[in-house]
Formats: C-alpha cells, sequence, structure tokens
C-alpha cells in the first residue's frame, strides 16, 4: 500500500441534513496531533470515512462482483474495437502471475477499501484522549469500527488473505504487512461489529444515512451466515425483525431509491448516499451499465433528462438471458428490474437490449444522478433469517419468512416442504430479489457452487454467442472462461511496495 496520511478531504457535518452529510470541505496543512482536537473534527473525519463507498458502489462493486456472476455480462461492442479489463473480469479470463493480476479495477477496488481502513484507524487510534459528549463519541466510534468492519469483509470475500492494519501507517515499511490468514481476517472482522453494536444507535435515533445498531447487526449476520454460525445469525435477524424499525414497502418498483427521493426509507437498512448536482457527490452508475451505443433518443426516455448524449463504447452489467429467465411467471420484479430498449446502431438483427432498470430513475441532467445503492434492505434480513432457520432444520419457520418475500413480488407461497428443497427456493429467491445488488456472486462464492454455475452459463453462453449480445460471425475470446476461482489474486502494482506478495 502507498503511504498512508492524514491528509485527505475532509467532509463537513451539519446534522440536520442528508444533503449537509455529503457535503465535502477540502482541509490541508493538517496532521493527527493538530487537527484531532474536538467533536467537529471527529463528525468531519468519520465522514470522510464514508466518502470512498460511492467509488467503490458506483465503479467497482458491481464489477467485481454481480458481473463476475451469471445474472450480468460485459457486451461487447465490437465496433468499439477495444479489449477492455471489464470484459476479462465479467469472462473469467484475468491474466495472473505467481499470485499477483494487473487488472486496474481489483487494484483501485484494494486501495478504496484501505483508504477505509485508514481513515476509520485515525480515528479509532485518537477518538479516546479527546474529551466530548460521550452519545456523540460513542455513535462516531460505533460508525468507524461498522465502516472498518466492512471494508475488511469486503476485501475477505474478494481476496481471501489479506494484510490486517488497526493502526495509522507512518512509514513505507509500516505498510508492507504481510497477509493475515483468512480466518484472521474474519475474526477482526467480528470483533469490530461487535464492538460497534452497542455503540450505535438504532434507525429511529440516527441520521439518514449513516450507520445504525440495525446495519451493524444485519452486518455480522451476513459474516455469520457465510460462516455457516447459523443460530448465532438467526439471533441477529430476530432481533432486527422484532426491533419495528423496519418493514417491506407494499411496491417492490418503490423500493429503490431516486434521484432525490425515496432515500433511506422504511425497507432500507443501509444504502450509500449520492446527491444530484454539481457537488462532485453524484452517481452516474446508472449510465455505466447501458448497452452500447445508445443514441440520445433512446436513453431520453429512460432517464428523463433535459439533455441526453449518446454513449459509445462498451456495455457493462448488462443483465444476462438467464436471469431474465429465472423470474418466475407472475412475478412483479421482473418488468420492476429489468427494462428493454432498442438501439439503432447495435449490429445485432436483433436490436433489442436490456437494461437495468430498478434504479434507473428520472432525474435532471445526463450523467449525473442521486440515486442511492442500497447496501442492505429488510427483504434480505428475511430471506438471510429462512436460510438460517432452514439450515437448522425449521423448514416450516423458515418458509413463513420466504413467503413474506414473495407476496409481496405477486407470488403464491412456496411449495418446497424439504430442508434441500427449501434451501434452493431461498437461493432462487435470492436471486430474483436481490438481482443487480451485487449478492449474486457472494452467494455463489460461500456456498462454493461458483465454477458449476459459471461453467454451465459459460457452455450456454459459448454455445449461442447471438443470444448472449454478440453480432452474427462474432463470439467470446478463445480464452474466455479459462480462469474461474473463487477469488481474485493480489493487485502487482501493491506487490512492488511489500515484500509478502
Amino acid at each position: 500500500m502507498k503511504k498512508i496520511s492524514i491528509l485527505f478531504a475532509l467532509v463537513a457535518v451539519i446534522l440536520s441534513s442528508c444533503e449537509d452529510f455529503l457535503t465535502v470541505v477540502p482541509e490541508t496543512n493538517l496532521s493527527t496531533a493538530t487537527f484531532f482536537q474536538s467533536e467537529a473534527d471527529f463528525q468531519q473525519a468519520v465522514n470522510a470515512a464514508y466518502a470512498p463507498m460511492r467509488s467503490i458502489v458506483n465503479d467497482r462493486a458491481w464489477m467485481l462482483s454481480e458481473m463476475r456472476s451469471d445474472n450480468t455480462m460485459y457486451a461487447r461492442n465490437i465496433m468499439f474495437g477495444a479489449t477492455e479489463q471489464q470484459e476479462d473480469i465479467s469472462d473469467h479470463a484475468i491474466p495472473d502471475a505467481q499470485g499477483i493480476n494487473a487488472n486496474t479495477h481489483v487494484l483501485n477496488h484494494w486501495r478504496l477499501d484501505y483508504q477505509i481502513i485508514a481513515r476509520t484507524n485515525q480515528i479509532l487510534t485518537t477518538i479516546d484522549d479527546v474529551d466530548f459528549n460521550a452519545n456523540s463519541k460513542a455513535n462516531i466510534k460505533g460508525q468507524a469500527l461498522f465502516l472498518r468492519a466492512i471494508a475488511y469483509y469486503d476485501l475477505a470475500r474478494y481476496f481471501g488473505s489479506v494484510p490486517i492494519h488497526l493502526a495509522p501507517v507512518m512509514t513505507r515499511e509500516e505498510a508492507g504487512r504481510p497477509l493475515s490468514p483468512e480466518a484472521d481476517v474474519y475474526a477482526q472482522i467480528i470483533s469490530d461489529v461487535q464492538a460497534a453494536i452497542p455503540l450505535l444507535p438504532n434507525r429511529s435515533q440516527q441520521e439518514l444515512g449513516r450507520v445504525t445498531s440495525g446495519a451493524a447487526r444485519m452486518l455480522l449476520a451476513d459474516v455469520f451466515i457465510r460462516q455457516q454460525r447459523w443460530g448465532e445469525a438467526e439471533t441477529l435477524l430476530k432481533e432486527i425483525v422484532s426491533s419495528g424499525q423496519y418493514q417491506l414497502i407494499p411496491d417492490y418498483e418503490d423500493v429503490f431509491s431516486e434521484s432525490t427521493g425515496n432515500k433511506n426509507n422504511i425497507e432500507s437498512i443501509f444504502e450509500v448516499q449520492f446527491l444530484e448536482g454539481p457537488q462532485g457527490l453524484n452517481g452516474n452508475f446508472v449510465y455505466q451499465f447501458m448497452p452500447r451505443p445508445i443514441l440520445p433518443a433512446e436513453i431520453a426516455p429512460l432517464t428523463g433528462t433535459s439533455n441526453p448524449q449518446n454513449l459509445d463504447g462498451q456495455g457493462n452489467n448488462v443483465p444476462t438471458p438467464d436471469i431474465i429467465a429465472a423470474y418466475e411467471a407472475g412475478d412483479e420484479r421482473k418488468d420492476a428490474s429489468i427494462g428493454f430498449v432498442t438501439l439503432s446502431g447495435s449490429l445485432r438483427a436483433n436490436k433489442s437490449f436490456p437494461y437495468i432498470k430498478k434504479y434507473t430513475k428520472p432525474h435532471a441532467l445526463h450523467n449525473n444522478h442521486g440515486i442511492n445503492w442500497p447496501i442492505y434492505r429488510y427483504a434480505e434480513t428475511l430471506l438471510f433469517l429462512a436460510e438460517a432457520l432452514n439450515e437448522q432444520g425449521k423448514t416450516t419457520e423458515a418458509a413463513e419468512y420466504l413467503d413474506m418475500v414473495r407476496n409481496r413480488a405477486g407470488l403464491g407461497n412456496t411449495t418446497a416442504a424439504s430442508q434441500g428443497a427449501m434451501r434452493d427456493a431461498i437461493m432462487q429467491e435470492r436471486r430474483v430479489e436481490l438481482a443487480f445488488e451485487n449478492k449474486r456472486w457472494h452467494d455463489l462464492t460461500r456456498t462454493d457452487t461458483y465454477r458449476q454455475v459459471i461453467t454451465d452459463f459459460a457452455n450456454r453462453a459459448k454455445a449461442d454467442p447471438e443470444t448472449y449480445y454478440y453480432p452474427a460471425g462474432n463470439t467470446f475470446r478463445s480464452h474466455a472462461f479459462g480462469n474461474i476461482t473463487k477469488f481474485y489474486t493480489l493487485p502487482a502494482a501493491e506487490s512492488e511496495i511489500t515484500p509478502h506478495f
């Protein structure tokens, strides 16, 4: 890692509004010794620790997770002519040598997670030495612990063993720590989240957009589900359900953030905040997900902007035929999640392409929106709880929670009666309920089904490339799907400054 410094852009906070929570104020000539003097200083610092999450979800996480799965894919525009590193990720074709790779997107995601870790370490190593309101201090400390934990969880799921830093890095030598065993990384994640839960207020007492005790319980339950610690996960998830802080929104289409409204709603447990406008806090992931080439007249009805512009290049995160076929007849989530657009400039005979509709909400300006990104929703709480119960043999009780999600989607109760059938039903429900929310790849790796699922997907796609959005006569590269692995190898650029990998 590069030498980590506290000389970062800090985010000014005014607790009265979510927009003020996002406002960035640059600071210069700061050091740990001179900066951390008051509650306001720590409030700015914790805001800065949230900031990298915008780049993670806007530019990286969907690429390393959802597009790595069978839910979405990189749609090659052969007129563009370039072979992109996104394609290597989507097609499981990242070249690696001696456990490292040169993929820029993998490197940047790694660095963003460690940026969160560096900023939270500055807070956690200094906050106890400064005297201010005890409740505020607990809240800030809880947020920092959560953010450090979720960054390490991100790294653990993508890389397995990674360096653990729990203090600010002040020298080049300190930056080059050895890789910690995966078990140690998870132990640190669990320790941080368990410490955060009693420090954080619940949803009704916390400023919207910040993490809560409910979000921390959800993160810890997620970790326990991955570790198959079903009873501990059940306890945490039932605490979220019984808290009365969350509920399902009746219409699935209304669950997802608009550019200026419906943010942090009653179903949201934690979401990454974006702000439409010129402040630099906006997102543009809706545009990154569009199939291409798309003309202004073709994109305008989808986004409602006053200045639609054409998009060329490659298409990222385009829904696969597999996810389109995964929805049951009558499932209202299908039309809410996936739309279709006609691309007149496409070289395909079938010029109709799918796009991710669930995030495509009207906004003012092209390539600039304030749509938030969901990290945890209450629907996932119910599905996790169903899974935890079923794995303990409580299949009948599990069905009750699964049916809550199904019924909201316009579907009848599950017919699954055995533990095995219920297991399959829950994973199927997770796939369609949480489609395009960066869950599918992680589900495949934690259930150790990733290799078979991706191999089957690859065989279907290579046998019929036209169905998978290639023009007639074109197909996947010869080495596509030649390197299907659970973890990404480590970033080559980081290996240049450490002897440990």
